[in-house]
């Protein structure tokens, strides 16, 4: 067979040390990863191990607390140094279990956290990131001398635990040692302010320090952040044009500075907390939109330039190390969507890649409200002991009547346990709004996860028969002994005058047929689905107001991330043009027009097309015309636009449980 992705399948080395391939493995997450007392949890390693399976030559493991004395900060879990003893005990286990499949593992040490969060110290007293009005208390020259000692000291007991080598974290995102190598977050008159070079003192005195006490060899990354895209606090330059933080020409500049203090690979990405659609970007932002960036990095020095931040097209990544560009991919979400990425790459079947949406409702929301992150379409990531798939213990007919995402995952869940699956649905082709979603050409990846489930139908021969109708006699004809309905949400329409009129469009039979949508359009409904459409309208190039009754935009209807998707959609709007109405309510339809209520007025808007976006609301049930069959019925009530991860979720529990 012929051999495709040779430079993504190439060894990568990294000093003295080789790693098997270009693919690894971004830190995802922190505290939830360790045990209360110290040391990793089972599900941790279980979790990592399950990645070094699916073929990543490294994997860096989420943020490691080194320090417990000058801000013991429970947030990222135990530090190493609070019970090195059995911290040592599990990662050797991981590092044990991960070379058997011949991947490396670096630990990712941090220095600290800084402003991101209240009452940590940073650099200097600067404001708090999200908290209005609090300041981080600064960090004294002893303190700081105090952290560099917590980074090497844990160093040297992960490199006897196991661990190829370290990456630190990080001068990326904001965290503390990027504080302080950013002029606008530092503000000291000591040896660690003032100059490029003095605010990189810190890490240059962890390198040498992790040097002399591990060796010359031991591998050393940091991760590093080549641009912030800020143009103040809290403020995201989405252009890049009004940097307050890092230009690109300082970064390329702290590159080399990093190489000539003996760093041996830069791990590098863009953006901070206060720019986060640019750290963790969402579906709006292209995909390999770093790489000409980290060129010029990989130009500049002579270290290995690993790049991460939306990589996850493999033909990216290969032309851009086939380039020069870059040394090696990094996935993070991508990861987590699929551990097996890397092999399903490299053996020719990339089809087969379940993919990341971007969307970050799994994997950073949840993190950011302090449950367990995982993923929106891959329920088991991260928990993959609790979560794994269990063979069933008797065959069952299960029918399932609704083909969009949780059908479809209910579908392929139950098969793969063994049980014979039969799927109806109404339409002529499977998705449910997966189809709407994915219509848009900054969520190609829903309509690529849709094209993934089809196939996983597929080849498990699943019944499944499009274009018919789950009539309560049809699925008793079929003598289930479950029946699983996913049959859905139809968009709500207001009742107001002209709703029936030509220019009117409920969001549903816009998204079916654009050819009705004129130039001038008004989107009745601030929510996600309301903001996503007036976004692909105005990158078509049309006139586009979106009207909504509540205060401010997103904050109704399906959930979505406020950090990152909500702060970028904004400023997306602003550079297309949107016009945003709050506190505007629908209150007819003209021919040619609108007309809202503000307040005690009202006011009257021209329009070719008026698209109504103001909520679902579920089917009708069929559940009491199935009582008496004889089969247990479920009902999921979860596949709607915007809740993408409730639905395949609830799918996947329902497959691995009946």
């Amino acid at each position: 067979m012929e051999q495709h992705y040779t430079h993504l399948r190439q060894p990568l080395q990294i000093g003295k040390l080789t790693i098997k391939n270009r693919f690894c493995m971004a830190p995802v997450g922190g505290g939830q990863h360790h045990l209360p007392g110290g040391g990793l949890k089972d599900e941790t390693i279980q979790y990592l191990v399950e990645r070094a399976k699916g073929g990543f030559g490294l994997i860096v493991t989420g943020a490691i607390a080194a320090d417990c004395t000058v801000d013991p900060y429970t947030g990222i879990g135990p530090a190493i140094l609070q019970n090195p003893d059995a911290f040592k005990m599990t990662a050797t286990e991981l590092n044990e279990r991960a070379a058997a499949y011949g991947t490396k593992i670096f630990a990712q040490i941090t220095m600290g956290l800084g402003r991101n969060y209240p009452n940590l110290p940073a650099p200097s007293s600067v404001h708090v990131y999200r908290h209005p009005g609090e300041v981080s208390p600064e960090l004294t020259r002893d303190q700081i001398k105090s952290k560099i000692e917590s980074v090497v000291k844990s160093t040297k007991i992960a490199k006897d635990s196991g661990f190829s080598g370290v990456e630190v974290h990080s001068i990326h995102w904001g965290y503390l040692l990027d504080q302080f190598a950013l002029s606008m977050m530092n503000h000291r008159t000591d040896e660690y302010g003032g100059s490029l070079e003095n605010r990189l003192r810190a890490a240059r005195e962890i390198l040498e320090g992790i040097k002399q006490e591990c060796g010359r060899d031991f591998p050393v990354s940091m991760r590093l952040g080549l641009k912030t895209f800020v143009k103040g606090f809290e403020q995201a330059a989405l252009s890049g044009e009004e940097e307050a933080g890092r230009t690109l020409e300082e970064g390329i500049e702290i590159a080399k500075l990093l190489e000539s203090y003996g760093y041996d690979c830069l791990n590098v990405d863009t953006g901070t907390y206060d720019s986060f659609y640019y750290a963790c970007p969402p579906m709006y932002m292209p995909k390999g939109y770093a790489v000409e960036l980290a060129a010029k990095a990989k130009a500049a020095v002579r270290i290995p330039i690993l790049l991460g931040g939306r990589m996850n097209d493999p033909e990216i990544g290969e032309t851009a190390i086939r380039d020069g560009k870059i040394d090696a991919v990094v996935l993070g979400r991508p990861a987590l969507a699929d551990p097996e990425y890397p092999n399903k790459v490299l053996t020719g079947h990339v089809e087969k890649i379940r993919p990341c949406i971007a969307c970050n409702q799994g994997c950073i929301i949840r993190l950011q409200r302090g449950k367990q992150p995982t993923c929106a379409v891959n329920p088991t990531a991260m928990r993959e002991a609790r979560f794994a798939l269990k063979p069933c213990v008797r065959p069952k007919k299960v029918v399932i009547a609704g083909g969009g995402a949780a059908g479809m995952e209910a579908a392929r869940t139950a098969a793969l346990r063994g049980h014979q699956v039969t799927l109806l649905e109404k339409r002529t082709e499977l998705g449910g709004c997966m189809i709407q979603a994915g219509s848009h050409s900054f969520k190609k990846e829903v309509a690529d996860l849709n094209r993934w489930y089809q196939r996983e139908l597929k080849e498990l021969s699943i019944d499944v028969r499009v274009g018919t109708e789950a009539t309560p006699e049809r699925i008793n004809a079929l003598n289930a002994d479950v029946v699983i309905l996913s049959t859905g949400y139809m968009p709500v329409m207001p009742d107001v005058p002209g709703i029936d009129s030509p220019m009117a469009a409920e969001c549903m039979d816009a998204y079916a047929h654009p050819e009705k949508i004129g130039h001038n359009v008004v989107v009745i409904g601030g929510g996600l689905v309301g903001c996503e459409m007036a976004l692909g309208y105005a990158m078509e190039g049309k006139q586009v107001t979106v009207v909504e009754a509540l205060d401010t935009l997103m904050t109704a209807g399906a959930e979505m991330p406020p950090i990152p998707n909500g702060q970028m959609i904004p400023d997306l709007f602003e550079h297309y043009g949107v016009k945003v109405l709050t506190r505007h309510r629908l209150t007819a339809i003209g021919d040619h027009s609108v007309t809202l209520a503000c307040g005690e007025g009202s006011k009257t808007i021209q329009a070719d097309s008026a698209v109504i976006a103001i909520g679902f609301r579920p089917a009708p049930s069929m559940a009491p015309e199935l009582a008496g069959s004889g089969a247990v019925v479920y009902e999921i009530t979860g596949d709607n636009i915007g809740t993408i991860m409730r639905a395949i979720w609830n799918g996947y529990e329902l497959g691995n449980s009946i």
